[in-house]
């Protein structure tokens, strides 16, 4: 073909391509664009969800809602189940569940407490020893996931269990009062402490939730180990042939998600004011619930950390807007029922997009 011929065929070609690639488009409905536009970005649903729920609350209860002094109140009343759901999300990633976070978090503020109250440990070694636990706890989990292949839902319900059973063993159910707390250990109370700005205010617990979430946006989305934690949850088998040491990866992930139930421990005692054996009991579920609302798949391998952020928020935009509206306790329940059937239903749309 002569160079003539050959220029013109290769635009005509383009032309062509232009053509069907603007033909596509122009068949994209508008729900379909707003599939694809949320395939892309998962962290959307959650903040439209939470836009879409302050604005709801504001008109239904009043004024009181929109206060500065209210809107920091939700942000110190889910401070604890959102750091618990940065580490969920973390396992959740890696197409897992982990039912034992919470009582994870227990076992380590108990060791905290009593090493530093009823042994007379320094605070800084008492706060070292419940991480250095929660993390160990982690590892547990992990190994029984990665080594002898169980699946992560039995293996943390198992433990779950096994975590309370040595918390009530060890404490003989005996809670540590605040003012034993307050004499003996004051920095466990640290995260408990109030700033006061212009009218909200807020505890240290809640900046260190933003930190938390802040530096694991960074890690999921800026390193090679966020990478192949995505990888291992999108498909393990093709991240294991792409070289990915993907069982290393996943003890890894219940190792971190340890050590982030380790400090929600010390934060829920600043939060809480005392140590009790019996705190939190729900914060398992409360912790998947922000997740799933959040909009992280249950499948693995797609989600956002910010996500879960958003999710935590909602649950407690909901909580704190149904309060402030007289409405009965039960329908709050209610609202994160249909919140978390939606989120899921949700989801399964997302994952349908056609490419």
């Amino acid at each position: 073909m002569p160079p003539a011929s050959q220029d013109n065929y290769e635009s005509d070609l383009g032309a062509a391509d232009g053509q069907v690639a603007s033909f596509e488009d122009r068949h994209h409905t508008p729900l379909q664009r707003l599939q694809h536009f949320l395939h892309g970005n998962p962290a959307m649903v959650p903040v439209i969800i939470l836009l879409l729920s302050v604005i709801v609350f504001g008109f239904v209860a009043g004024g009181r809602f929109f206060s500065l002094f209210n809107l920091s109140l939700i942000m110190q009343q889910v401070a604890i189940v959102g750091i618990l759901a940065c580490a969920q999300t973390l396992i959740i990633l890696t197409a897992g569940i982990d039912l034992s976070v919470a009582a994870i978090m227990v076992l380590s503020y108990v060791i905290m407490g009593h090493m530093s109250v009823t042994y007379g440990w320094p605070t800084g070694l008492a706060v070292v020893a419940g991480l250095l636990v929660a993390m160990g706890c982690g590892a547990v989990n992990g190994l029984l996931v990665t080594r002898i292949k169980l699946p992560p839902f039995i293996v943390t319900l198992g433990t779950w269990r096994i975590f309370l059973a040595i918390v009530y063993l060890y404490t003989g159910s005996q809670s540590i009062r605040s003012q034993d707390i307050d004499a003996a250990a004051p920095l466990l109370k640290f995260f408990g402490e109030r700033v006061s700005i212009g009218g909200a205010v807020f505890t240290y617990g809640v900046f260190l939730m933003l930190g938390i979430f802040a530096l694991f946006w960074y890690i999921l989305n800026r390193t090679a180990w966020g990478r192949h934690v995505y990888a291992v949850g999108d498909d393990r088998e093709a991240a294991d042939l792409a070289g990915i040491r993907t069982g290393r990866v996943l003890l890894s992930v219940y190792i971190v998600a340890g050590l982030i139930c380790g400090i929600a421990a010390w934060a829920a005692i600043g939060r809480v004011g005392s140590v009790s054996p019996s705190s939190f009991f729900e914060a398992n579920l409360n912790s998947i619930t922000a997740v799933v609302i959040g909009g992280t798949s249950l499948f693995g391998g797609r989600g956002a950390i910010l996500g879960s952020l958003f999710g935590a928020l909602i649950v407690g935009v909901f909580s704190s807007g149904l309060k402030l509206a007289g409405a009965d306790p039960q329908w709050e329940l209610f609202a994160i029922g249909c919140l978390i059937i939606l989120a899921v239903a949700l989801d399964q749309w997302i994952r349908r997009v056609s490419v």
